[in-house]
């Protein structure tokens, strides 16, 4: 339990090298400062709360424990304009469900969850939960091996999963399974698959389930569907003690306008901007961040930090980086701002997605970031120093378009097509590339992967298995989205589970061992990884076998 610094009788955590941080967007540890925090204040037990609020009247907290009244606890802003109001209510502890009733500028009042907030009630409840970890990590081996492997070449064989739709509980209710079940089912099945990498669509807190996870109003809690945040430790945990890494998808693309999330805050367009030619998402109606503000982008890469410091996690793969590159993306004339120079280009978001590679490379380089890029912005994964933007791998987009349009055309017609899928060779080396076969591609009517085969169930499940063993011999990293590994054969449903029963019929059975027996070779095999990413690991001997629709090259460590 901490013990807070007081100052005139105010109880206080930051100094004022802290203020000068967090005004020039420099601070990425503003989850240390902000938020609520359990600790003694002059031998008295309560919490500290804290938030940013810079053009409101005034901001109290409510909850349970003053029966939410907007009035008995009100917070005191701070004295030297940084916009953060503070205080200490004694007797709130853990668990403890509040929210800030914050009085805007134009006298409108509005009741705000908590940007820092570790916790949150179950949707669709909304308010945040006072909530101290006492969770004792265990993946002390895991740890030390991934600091010994920085800078080394590494597999990547990576299972991309949804949490709520990985299986379910028919028999109660149909309900996911928690944390702590995860941890003693998926962990074992993935072991098993030899998978290196689980990647998890978005954990972080969200009101909407449709949205899977992207719209998140909670970026520094894991969801409270599945259990509170020692649950999801638990589940991390174990996939370590397994030799399993875990990788985040991380938002900070955009965020819902929802009124209890960081939409107008403080009665402004506080983490967003006012004119919605720039702060209004055509394609999800949803928030853009301002990425020009210092507060917002400590904000980003303070909680970028967050999941690294605090749960372990060995990658971030930032979603929709090609929304935030281009001030013109999904616009038409008239409805974007050209930047300071004319162009098209975002420049603040571009210099934050950089700043965030150098710092999480500088504080961990034994992680890994991993862009979904679908443009051809150059240098995406190439070092800041030279001009790039830092990532350490970028989706490979092309590549999976041109290869499922390819494996879509019946086998006699390939002949036509070689050039499908031999045209990523040409780039395959510009950038760090993983190939991904994602949820994006099994939803929105485009079918399961096995029904993107041609011909009858034998020649569908002789495709599918042909191209999984093309995309292991391929240069970069994988990622095949839960349920390719034994051919799924409906259509990904959120609100649903995998089709397990499927396992019990040969197809997909030996289906499930070709990709285990794939993961075991990839892994044993150096020269499938040791220069995945440089043109002298791999080495043409014909590509030009149209006829036969053959293609043969070498793999070199």
């Amino acid at each position: 339990m901490q013990k807070a610094k007081t100052k005139n009788q105010q109880m206080t955590l930051f100094t004022d090298f802290d203020i000068d941080l967090f005004k020039s967007g420099k601070h990425f540890r503003l989850y240390e400062k902000l938020g609520s925090h359990f600790m003694e204040m002059e031998g008295v037990q309560g919490t500290y709360f804290a938030v940013w609020a810079p053009t409101a009247r005034s901001v109290s907290v409510m909850g349970h424990f003053n029966g939410w009244n907007r009035e008995s606890h009100p917070l005191s802003p701070r004295w030297d304009g940084s916009g953060i109001w503070e205080g200490f209510v004694a007797g709130v502890g853990q668990w403890e469900v509040y929210k800030y009733s914050v009085v805007a500028y134009n006298g409108a009042v509005l009741d705000k969850g908590d940007p820092f907030a570790r916790h949150w009630e179950t949707r669709p409840a909304t308010g945040s939960k006072v909530y101290t970890s006492n969770y004792k990590w265990k993946d002390n081996a895991w740890m030390n091996r991934r600091k010994q492997s920085a800078g080394k070449a590494k597999p990547y064989a990576v299972y991309e999963v949804h949490l709520a739709s990985w299986r379910r509980k028919w028999e109660e209710g149909n309900r996911s399974l928690s944390y702590r079940e995860m941890a003693d089912e998926m962990v074992a099945y993935v072991a098993d698959m030899g998978f290196t990498h689980v990647e998890l669509m978005p954990v972080m807190e969200h009101p909407y389930d449709p949205s899977w996870g992207y719209q998140i109003t909670g970026f520094f809690a894991p969801t409270s569907r599945f259990g509170a945040p020692d649950d999801f430790k638990y589940l991390v945990d174990a996939f370590h003690q397994a030799g399993i890494g875990l990788i985040l998808d991380w938002v900070p693309s955009h965020f819902p306008n929802d009124m209890h999330g960081l939409a107008l805050f403080d009665g402004t367009y506080l983490y967003d901007h006012a004119d919605p030619r720039k702060g209004f998402h055509p394609d999800w109606k949803s928030c853009i961040f301002n990425y020009g503000r210092n507060e917002v982008r400590a904000f980003l890469i303070s909680n970028a930090l967050f999941w690294l410091d605090q749960y372990h996690i060995d990658g971030l793969r930032v979603d929709a980086v090609a929304s935030m590159l281009y001030l013109d993306y999904s616009r038409k004339d008239g409805e974007w701002i050209p930047n300071e120079y004319g162009g098209n280009e975002n420049l603040e978001a571009i210099s934050v997605l950089k700043e965030f590679n150098e710092t999480v490379y500088k504080e961990y380089p034994d992680v890994v970031t991993i862009a979904e890029e679908s443009t051809a912005f150059s240098g995406v994964s190439r070092p800041t120093f030279s001009g790039g933007l830092g990532f350490g791998q970028k989706w490979m987009m092309g590549w999976m378009h041109d290869t499922l349009k390819y494996f879509s055309k019946e086998p006699i017609h390939r002949r036509y097509h070689q050039d499908d899928i031999t045209f990523s060779m040409v780039y395959a080396f510009t950038e760090n590339f993983m190939l991904p076969l994602s949820h994006d591609e099994v939803v929105y009517g485009k079918g399961a992967l096995i029904q993107k085969m041609p011909g009858d169930e034998w020649q569908r499940f002789a495709n599918l298995r042909l191209l999984y063993g093309y995309m292991y011999m391929h240069p970069g990293t994988q990622l095949l989205f839960m349920g390719g590994e034994f051919a799924q054969t409906s259509e990904w449903n959120f609100e649903g589970q995998l089709d397990w029963h499927l396992l019990q019929y040969d197809y997909h059975h030996n289906m499930r061992i070709w990709v285990q027996t794939l993961n075991k070779f990839y892994k044993s095999s150096p020269a499938l990884y040791e220069k995945a990413f440089e043109p002298e690991g791999f080495e043409w001997v014909d590509y030009q076998d149209r006829d036969s629709s053959i293609l043969s090259f070498l793999r070199k460590g």
